[in-house]
């Protein structure tokens, strides 16, 4: 029970405390609207590009702390904040057909056309959670109606701009379901019960019966679409913090149905992931592996970063406290020692996204085109949420 709120303790500080103040008091555009993503070590800007993924995700950050955690923000500043994205985004964020761009410059130009459906979904997730913090309706219509479209673009994510050849090795992505199930799960207030369970459905049994591989237990993060594995590098992939984060929304989605048998299948696979993607030299994660031990693609393959640590630390924490199995809680130790340890800067707040194999710093930034104002503070309202049932199950 003391480590329980040792570790509560320990969350909740550095979300509120530390992670937030940074983005509130570094990433906030108030001259052009939007928030500023690239930033250095000490909060500085160098590079004003804003990056519909991160913008987006901001939005959903700052209206989930609003909704969930209201109370821990007197001023009320965290429902303003998620408006100044929201606003941007709306008048910014999207072509006239509402695909969402990739990126604008500061001014909301846009600068990269919607060359996949990523951004969209991200949109859909921010104006849903920013809809039910602020009560308006039109965040509500333009969260429905761009999820509408990621529905209708889900089988060609790219359309025109996709470079692959069809009919040579056709290949799908693991992504795309994993989004998906979470983005139903965030959209579910607004949508009918029966198109919620059907795509909730579609997702599992694509996740599960095509990306899956029962034999090395492990998720391919792309396949053939019957499931099988085209000898070579993309048919190879496994990108272990993708497996594990899709895991915790199947757990998500397993708790809200009491699917049990769901819950211990993600588990497993958790578990199963770590044991081979673990780094028994240095310690952490592994960015990107081949599932037969041959050379990836990836030349950042044995980085560590951030979120894929983060993401497995609610994976874990998740399955311990739906399951009590042990492994999890011992592994979760484990990856919270590890993590706390080289990606957390005390010095000048936020945490380090890329490091080495060994551990140390690659790059001294504290967000960029990829990392933002998301992974590491949903981790650690996440993880505090789950510390608070952990310790009233005791």
């Amino acid at each position: 029970m003391d480590k329980v709120k040792s570790y509560l303790l320990q969350y909740e500080n550095a979300l509120y405390k530390d992670v937030l103040p940074f983005w509130e008091k570094y990433s906030i555009d108030s001259k052009c609207g939007g928030f500023f993503t690239c930033l250095d070590r000490r909060g500085q800007i160098y590079d004003s590009d804003k990056f519909v993924w991160l913008q987006a995700r901001q939005v959903w950050m700052f209206s989930k702390l609003y909704n969930e955690k209201r109370q821990k923000s007197k001023d009320g500043k965290w429902l303003d904040i998620a408006q100044h994205g929201a606003d941007f985004l709306k008048k910014n964020g999207h072509d006239k057909q509402l695909n969402w761009y990739f990126s604008l410059d500061r001014q909301g130009r846009p600068l990269i056309a919607p060359y996949n459906i990523f951004s969209d979904c991200f949109a859909a997730m921010a104006f849903s959670q920013y809809a039910l913090a602020s009560k308006k309706e039109w965040a509500r219509d333009l969260s429905l109606k761009t999820y509408k479209n990621v529905l209708k673009r889900y089988k060609n994510p790219k359309g025109k701009y996709s470079k692959i050849v069809s009919g040579t090795r056709p290949l799908v992505s693991f992504a795309l379901p994993m989004i998906l199930l979470n983005l139903t799960k965030e959209l579910e207030w607004m949508l009918d019960k029966d198109s919620v369970e059907q795509t909730t459905s579609q997702c599992i049994s694509e996740i599960l019966n095509i990306f899956y591989d029962k034999n090395k237990g492990l998720i391919f993060e792309h396949t053939s679409p019957n499931g099988k594995h085209p000898d070579c590098f993309d048919g190879r992939l496994i990108n272990p913090g993708h497996g594990i984060e899709g895991m915790w929304f199947l757990m998500d989605i397993a708790r809200q149905t009491k699917n049990r048998v769901l819950i211990n299948k993600a588990v497993k696979i958790v578990l199963d992931t770590l044991n081979y993607s673990w780094d028994r030299h240095y310690g952490g994660i592994f960015y990107f592996m081949d599932s037969e031990g041959l050379p990836p693609q990836q030349l950042e393959w044995n980085q560590k970063l951030w979120w894929v640590h983060l993401e497995t630390l609610i994976a874990l924490l998740m399955g311990y406290y739906l399951t009590d199995d042990n492994s999890c809680w011992i592994w979760f130790k484990k990856v919270h020692k590890w993590t706390w340890q080289h990606f957390a800067d005390p010095e000048y707040g936020e945490w380090f996204g890329y490091l080495d194999r060994q551990g140390k710093v690659l790059l001294q930034l504290k967000g960029g085109k990829w990392k933002g104002c998301f992974h590491l503070p949903r981790a650690l309202l996440k993880c505090s949420q789950l510390f608070e049932s952990l310790s009233s199950k005791k």
